[in-house]
């Protein structure tokens, strides 16, 4: 898809991973990853398997496809940079955690309306009982902006199987998160459609690190796009600067 391709900025020694979120691509998280890299630090922004392309082909993975990528592209950040932040969209966000919980390295850690909690068993039985009778899709969660005329380049539909994959893997993130020991900012809209806040509030509660909250007021679930995209970006760099550069 136009505009959906990777992002990747070689500067200092300094480095973040970004990661976008599920049925979405690098473009909702683009001008945040520029932001970051003009303030000198060198920058990984995948696309993740089976997104930026056609609905089919996110059909054929999984989140163990999301993870690995995502822990692939960690470690070669790592190994040329001295210290490396993780920072995360929704199903990013959840991303962010696990290569967090994976990597104790990881210096520090940008949850934006993250997902990092199942959800109710009634939403999952749902889920099964539409593929057991041969849904595959259901309608997209995609674009979940307030800003009138700002539009994300997602899918126009979301896929069942994947999605039943995403949230089995949130009970293992949500289990691990103690295993956080990096400072955390966490940035959470109030109005949010796609991802209910009590995930942050986990991420409050369960991690082990400092975890530093900014509540968003006018932005709906793809902040970076929204109305508080110039917040989410300054409070991500201001606490990028003093967590790596201290």
């Amino acid at each position: 898809m136009p505009g959906c391709a990777s992002y990747s900025a070689q500067n200092g020694p300094l480095g973040v991973l970004v990661l976008h979120g599920f049925t979405g691509n690098p473009s909702s998280m683009r001008p945040l990853a520029e932001r970051i890299a003009g303030a000198g630090y060198s920058v990984e922004l995948p696309r993740l398997p089976g997104h930026g392309t056609t609905v089919e082909d996110l059909k054929t993975t999984t989140w163990a496809d999301w993870a690995g990528a995502a822990e692939v592209v960690y470690d070669a950040l790592r190994s040329r940079c001295d210290r490396v932040a993780v920072v995360g969209l929704s199903m990013g966000g959840g991303l962010a955690a696990h290569v967090a919980e994976v990597r104790p390295d990881v210096a520090a850690c940008v949850f934006i309306n993250p997902l990092v909690k199942p959800p109710v068993k009634e939403m999952v039985d749902g889920l099964v009982a539409l593929l057991d009778a041969g849904i595959e899709d259901v309608e997209s969660i995609g674009s979940d902006i307030k800003k009138e005329g700002s539009v994300e380049a997602s899918y126009d539909a979301t896929p069942l199987a994947p999605a039943a994959s995403l949230f089995e893997a949130m009970k293992t993130v949500n289990a691990d998160l103690a295993k956080i020991s990096a400072p955390s900012l966490l940035l959470s809209s109030r109005d949010d459609h796609v991802v209910t806040s009590d995930n942050g509030d986990d991420i409050v509660e369960k991690s082990s690190g400092i975890v530093e909250r900014i509540w968003l007021e006018d932005s709906y679930h793809v902040a970076t796009m929204d109305n508080d995209r110039e917040l989410v970006e300054s409070a991500t760099l201001s606490f990028l600067d003093d967590v790596l550069k201290s």
